[in-house]
């Protein structure tokens, strides 16, 4: 492997147990951030609001009707963890998955079976010009895939299968003989910027190589650059600034006890960029007193100067202070020590300026007193997923239940050890 974790190698496994006070916080924590997708997913369509008012008060006027496709699929799997723990009878679950898949597959505006990134939540329909964005359809078609997993019937498959069967990955490529494109606009074509690093965009080369219909070749898993960084003497795999990029595919490829073929174990190396990305707010502390060993996290959000994609290392040039809880919600599957101590350390010292029906506000700032008004589904939903990946490890469980995917990840290199 490229570079020693040290001591922030992570055992394979999510916890057995948690204490008592731990694993209530965490109920209380994701049954709020389902809420989010139970309220806000449109009843015809199944398609979820991208953003609501933090206070449950709902969206404001310019986000009313803005579904995303990223959002839907983490509520999906939403739905197949309430069904699980039954906050909501899991027919009606079931039915409200249906629905989703249903609009999916039979209406939703799709190109080479890609979805837009922006939709109106009643129509599906391209909105705020926005383009086929390669990766909010992984996202989406992540949540098609747990929810395929976790109710099983021939109904849900047999919807599933038309969405997931209708993407056409080399069209993506856009000539490039192994780097997908970000993205499409019907009015320009394709985004001329490709997933040409270890970022989030590896989740669209892992379902490429699933995919029954229009797959992408093996050597596309290898086109793409991994470039190694250190921080604080730990040598990792960069991802960029936000944590995001380390935590989205993960909340549902379950990599746990793989490495890929030149040795990298990249679940441990998340639980390294995790614990990095703590010391990096420790680091900056002296400038932004607001963090500390309890209150950390930069990913991207909004902000006091509206949305930031910041993190770091390296320092992303805007980061003034705002801490994001789900910088360290997303990171409870890896490292939930450090992450459970930090949300908890937050509700408690700052309670209903950031706490609220969905859970955390997006992001606040500690010292100056700004407390960001909406909650993002994506943060929401990472949350909850990572959660419970951390509690049961049941998304990772209905996500690789599908043959494809484990057969895919033996296929590109990332095999069990």
């Amino acid at each position: 492997m490229r570079g020693v974790l040290l001591a922030l190698l992570v055992s394979a496994r999510p916890a057995a147990a948690l204490p008592k006070a731990d694993d209530a916080f965490l109920e209380d924590l994701s049954r709020r951030s389902f809420q989010f997708f139970w309220d806000y997913a449109d009843p015809a369509t199944g398609l979820v609001l991208d953003r609501a008012r933090a206070d449950g008060s709902g969206p404001d006027k310019d986000h009313s009707q803005v579904a995303s496709a990223a959002t839907t699929g983490f509520g999906l799997s939403a739905l197949c963890i309430a069904a699980e723990r039954d906050w909501v009878p899991r027919r009606a679950a079931r039915a409200r998955a249906v629905t989703t898949l249903r609009f999916l597959a039979e209406k939703a505006p799709r190109e080479h079976g890609w979805y837009y990134h922006w939709m109106d939540s009643r129509t599906g329909v391209r909105v705020w010009n926005s383009e086929l964005s390669s990766i909010d359809t992984a996202l989406l078609l992540a949540g098609v895939l747990t929810a395929k997993g976790c109710f099983g019937d021939a109904e849900v498959a047999g919807l599933a299968d038309v969405v997931l069967d209708g993407v056409d990955y080399p069209w993506m490529l856009a000539g490039d003989p192994g780097l997908l494109s970000m993205g499409w606009y019907p009015d320009r074509g394709f985004i001329p910027s490709r997933w040409d690093t270890y970022s989030e965009g590896p989740l669209v080369y892992i379902l490429g190589a699933a995919s029954r219909t229009h797959g992408l070749s093996s050597g596309t898993w290898r086109a793409w650059r991994r470039d190694w960084t250190e921080y604080g003497g730990v040598r990792y795999l960069h991802a960029g600034t936000p944590l995001f990029t380390h935590q989205y595919p993960q909340a549902w490829v379950d990599l746990r006890g793989r490495r890929d073929s030149d040795g990298t174990d990249y679940f441990a190396n998340s639980a390294a960029a995790t614990r990095v990305h703590r010391r990096f707010c420790l680091d900056l502390a002296k400038e932004f007193p607001g963090y500390s060993a309890d209150v950390w996290g930069v990913t991207a959000s909004d902000g006091p100067k509206g949305y930031v994609a910041w993190g770091g290392p390296p320092r992303h040039p805007d980061i003034d202070g705002t801490v994001v809880p789900a910088a360290a919600g997303g990171s409870l599957m890896f490292s939930p020590k450090e992450t459970l101590r930090a949300l908890r350390a937050m509700k408690e010292r700052y309670g209903a300026r950031i706490w609220g029906p969905y859970g955390f506000a997006d992001a606040f700032h500690p010292t100056t007193g700004w407390t960001g008004p909406d909650v993002l589904g994506i943060d929401v939903g990472i949350t909850l997923l990572s959660a419970e990946n951390l509690r049961t490890g049941d998304v990772w469980r209905w996500f690789m239940a599908n043959p494809e995917v484990p057969a895919a990840l033996d296929r590109i290199g990332v095999r069990k050890h």
